[in-house]
């Protein structure tokens, strides 16, 4: 809607500055779509859209309407503008059931007028002595507002919200008449540079009556804000002042600046409107304590603990069968690997996660989140987001609340794959394992040599064949060091490296636990901490282009 009109704006006889706060009122209006309430989210498009048609309908005309309660004369101020009898004239009843125009120039303002949807409308030759200043005129009679027609009253309220500039015709008995200033004057008071107030009938009120009067009606507007707003004292019935309002309007048409200020008024109490709903306040950054906070409770819902735990245990399964003695750690393969127990170990050993295809990586086999850890999840989604809605209105405050829980059902299976796929560290740090590994088995050959040398030695014996040479070390026979010295430096080389297998163990599960939680912080930031931050950067443009169109 805003797109369509922007193009038509840059007519020379509309300023930058109008073309730049109709744009940012428009982008504004996209973006609080559903955020902000429906009457100034709607009230907003209105504004825009009447520019984008104005404009495109006879943008050098000036639409003027004379407007005020029945018997105020602005019928016959209508005549004496026009030097016509078009109007008909009442005094005790409405006579204007619709409105009624009269444009002055050779430009037609036919398409114009379809648009204000004008029913009975007039087309004068301008007189090149007399009216050639008001060529470009359309002047409108319109409705009385007070009419006890409801059909009057509602045309007389549409008509002031479309026409470029409106002359409010009171006269001396109701110009204080709260049906006209209640309703139309003080809501209008920004509107104030294309209004001006006509108090007609003057010519029945002598010198004193006429002073007092004005300054009455002066001191009134001036207190409704309206202290801006011209008065001018006419008489319809003598014409008295009738030339000096024509004056006026011929400058206004003149100036071909009427319909860019009405619109300029009009975008300015629109973004103001728009701007109360919506909201003027910054928005919060998320602060580093809620995501962590919320990483944190996340990653002890998925699991994470009982990950990190099965990490430092697989990694002293593995790490004493590979540096443990032997003959004794054969044993231990009959322990089941608590990885693979969790279906963690099917990345193979050695991946990387970034060669890592996430669809080919079923679920794990983590314990189901308890009911205490989903509502400690909810507790930190909940505290994010009210930090990060804090001191915006309920709109915005809702939308990023619905940001920061809108993947909320794909959170779990996306932070089990995360876990599934993290590369936990376990294939390095290995190569001394397979040096304890090759002296072990050294070790067990030892061993073996020794008690082969015994066993030789004891049959030699028994078949009562020559013994084999006799052979000593520090004092004792050399096979019983090798068989039994053989077992103990196993024994104490497994023992040692216990402790480095234990040392390993616990910087892996240090390790296992930062990856984890880092891949897990990838997750909550894609699926709730750029959702929230994008909806806050959503509020903060529409903020920066209300305050644009404000001007």
């Amino acid at each position: 809607m805003a797109g369509r009109g922007l193009g038509l704006l840059s007519r020379k006889d509309v300023s930058a500055h109008l073309v730049d706060h109709l744009r940012a009122l428009g982008e504004a209006a996209e973006l609080c779509e559903g955020r902000v309430d429906s009457d100034a989210l709607g009230e907003a498009r209105r504004v825009v859209d009447q520019a984008d048609r104005r404009l495109a309908f006879s943008g050098s005309a000036t639409v003027v309407a004379l407007a005020g309660a029945t018997g105020s004369g602005k019928s016959s101020i209508f005549n004496a503008l026009s030097g016509t009898t078009l109007a008909t004239v009442g005094v005790r009843r409405p006579t204007t059931a619709h409105a009624m125009a009269c444009s002055w120039g050779e430009e037609s303002a036919e398409e114009l007028l379809d648009w204000l949807q004008i029913p009975r409308r007039h087309a004068l030759a301008v007189d090149p002595e007399t009216d050639a200043a008001l060529d470009g005129l359309v002047l409108l009679d319109l409705p009385d507002h007070d009419s006890t027609e409801l059909d009057h009253r509602l045309e007389v309220d549409r008509l002031v919200q479309l026409v470029d500039m409106l002359i409010w015709v009171v006269d001396p008995q109701k110009y204080a008449d709260a049906a006209i200033h209640d309703r139309y004057l003080k809501p209008l008071a920004q509107h104030a540079d294309v209004m001006m107030i006509i108090l007609n009938q003057v010519d029945k009120l002598s010198v004193m009556q006429r002073e007092q009067c004005l300054n009455d009606l002066r001191r009134l507007l001036d207190s409704e804000g309206l202290a801006k707003l011209p008065v001018m004292a006419v008489s319809a019935a003598t014409g008295e002042g009738i030339e000096a309002l024509r004056v006026t309007l011929a400058q206004r048409v003149s100036e071909k600046q009427s319909a860019a200020r009405r619109l300029a008024a009009d975008v300015s109490v629109a973004a103001v409107r728009l701007s109360a709903a919506s909201g003027t306040t910054k928005v919060t950054p998320l602060g580093r304590s809620s995501s962590d906070q919320l990483t944190t409770q996340v990653a002890i819902a998925a699991g994470v603990p009982v990950v990190t735990e099965a990490v430092g245990k697989a990694w002293r399964l593995r790490g004493g069968l590979a540096t443990g003695w032997p003959v004794l750690a054969w044993v231990a393969k009959f322990k089941p690997d608590p990885l693979r127990r969790l279906h963690l170990d099917r990345l193979g050993v050695g991946r990387r996660r970034k060669e890592i295809d996430p669809s080919q990586v079923g679920r794990t086999s983590l314990p189901a989140t308890s009911g205490v850890q989903k509502a400690r999840v909810d507790t930190a989604l909940r505290t994010l987001a009210d930090q990060a809605a804090q001191d915006l209105t309920r709109g915005w405050a809702d939308g990023i609340k619905q940001a920061a829980r809108s993947a909320e059902d794909e959170l779990p299976d996306r932070v089990d794959r995360a876990i599934a796929t993290t590369d936990l560290d376990l294939a390095d740090h290995q190569r001394w394992w397979q040096l304890i590994r090759v002296l072990q088995w050294l070790l067990v050959a030892t061993v073996l040599v020794g008690l082969g040398w015994l066993a030789l030695s004891f049959l030699l014996a028994y078949l009562q064949l020559p013994p084999l040479p006799k052979v000593t070390w520090w004092g004792l026979p050399a096979p019983t060091v090798l068989a039994i010295g053989g077992v103990l430096a196993g024994l104490l080389v497994a023992g040692l490296a216990r402790i480095g297998v234990e040392v390993g163990a616990r910087r892996r599960t240090t390790k296992a636990r930062q990856l984890l939680r880092a891949a897990i912080a990838r997750v909550t930031g894609e699926l709730v901490i750029e959702p929230v931050k994008a909806e806050q950067a959503r509020y903060e443009s529409a903020r920066l282009a209300l305050e644009r169109a404000r001007g």
